[in-house]
């Protein structure tokens, strides 16, 4: 039997719905409180820079996706920048990577959660997760993004919870001023400081190059995807930034280790047990998207000959890269029972951060050799270049932080 390709099932609203679910993730319900302890009552302002930033780079992204509209998107990309047979590899087991301890650190967070709920061991609780999740994403594309979106529709309907508590609080907590005098006592280092902590609730956009092969039309469908995922996540942020501001002071958001159900309890007077089974099915969401993205990323590296050419085998009956899947699946499950993930998340991403001024790079050097700009969607030059400087800037900062530890 001939060997069969992965299947076109997915649609703007899926794929947008997918992105969305991978952006958002469970981060947002403790990072609000970091941010504010940073930026204080501008916490909405920083979300909103940090979201300008990510922009930079989702247009890098958009376009590249448009021009190559292949699994293991970023891999591809640096090599037709560079045409650098390893430096392609590496990128691929880089993005890979990133994957494998996302969905490690959130395995880990799922066992936080249902520890409110029931106490199980933690091997057998993360057998029973990872293995579940592994069918899923092995059943079919169409049936896991169709979960994914779902378990996203509820995420976005706790964090409407909490905007709808935050927007009809019967005493709100007073607003900052914008006048000339106010402003110029703001502390802009914490307000950037803050930003730079709230653009890690933006990273995910660039997963969802990934899944270009079976999206119907990707050359148009993907970036629109990419910006509508951004744009609603955009707007989540800061109305919950603002909505959380009204319930407490900011020196309270900062300090609370679950500010969201923390905002909850306050406005309402209720246990956060609602809040608490949402931020859970998050993590299950977030774990799947990145079962998914890394199982495609191998996928398609193989198909590129840059790993083994197995992990390319689509599975005739549900059309999905079971081996890959299978392997990224095993691999998380020992990440999350064995590594020290605290440390390598934050390696993770710093190292994230350089892949980006490598992909806006690569865009910058494209479009300087290409003699047509792609039919779908296309920025000028200096936007992958700004992006790219931006991103480089980032780094610097996650470096010093590093190194003062």
């Amino acid at each position: 039997m001939s060997q069969p390709g992965l299947t076109r099932n997915l649609t703007l609203p899926l794929v947008t719905l997918y992105g969305l679910g991978n952006i958002l993730g469970a981060g947002i319900y403790v990072l609000v409180g970091e941010v504010a302890r940073s930026a204080g009552d501008f916490t909405p302002l920083a979300f909103l820079l940090a979201a300008v930033i990510a922009l930079l780079t989702a247009l890098s992204f958009a376009e590249l996706a448009a021009r190559f509209p292949y699994s293991a998107g970023e891999a591809r990309y640096i090599f037709e920048a560079f045409h650098m047979k390893r430096l392609s590899t590496l990128t691929g087991m880089l993005i890979i990577f990133t994957g494998i301890i996302s969905a490690a650190t959130m395995s880990r967070g799922f066992l936080a959660y249902l520890g409110v709920f029931i106490n199980l061991p933690d091997i057998l609780v993360l057998m029973l997760l990872t293995g579940t999740l592994a069918l899923i994403a092995a059943w079919g594309i169409k049936q896991s993004i169709y979960t994914a979106a779902v378990l996203t529709v509820i995420e976005i309907g706790g964090l409407l919870l909490i905007i709808g508590i935050g927007m009809t609080v019967t005493e709100p907590q007073p607003s900052p001023t914008f006048t000339d005098a106010a402003i110029s006592n703001v502390s802009w280092l914490g307000v950037f400081g803050g930003a730079f902590l709230a653009f890690y609730a933006f990273i995910g956009f660039e997963d969802m190059v990934n899944v270009a092969e079976e999206i119907k039309r990707p050359e148009t469908t993907l970036p629109l995807a990419i910006f509508l995922a951004l744009g609603g996540a955009t707007v989540l942020y800061v109305m919950v930034a603002v909505a959380a501001l009204q319930v407490l002071p900011a020196g309270e958001l900062g300090a609370a280790s679950a500010p969201l159900a923390e905002v909850f309890t306050t406005a309402t007077g209720r246990s956060p047990i609602v809040i608490t089974a949402i931020s859970l099915l998050a993590v299950i969401n977030g774990a799947l998207v990145q079962i998914i993205m890394a199982s495609r990323v191998l996928y398609g590296m193989a198909q590129q000959d840059l790993v083994w050419r197995r992990f390319g085998h689509i599975d005739h009956r549900s059309h999905t890269p079971v081996l890959a899947t299978v392997v990224v699946s095993s691999v998380i499950l020992l990440a999350a029972l064995w590594l020290p993930l605290a440390t390598l998340a934050t390696i993770t991403g710093y190292l994230l951060l350089l892949l980006f001024c490598l992909i806006n790079l690569a865009l910058v050097r494209i479009k300087l050799n290409a003699t047509t700009a792609p039919a779908g969607f296309c920025v000028p030059l200096f936007v992958p270049f700004i992006a790219g400087l931006a991103s480089l800037g980032f780094v610097a900062i996650q470096s010093f932080i590093l190194l003062t530890k």
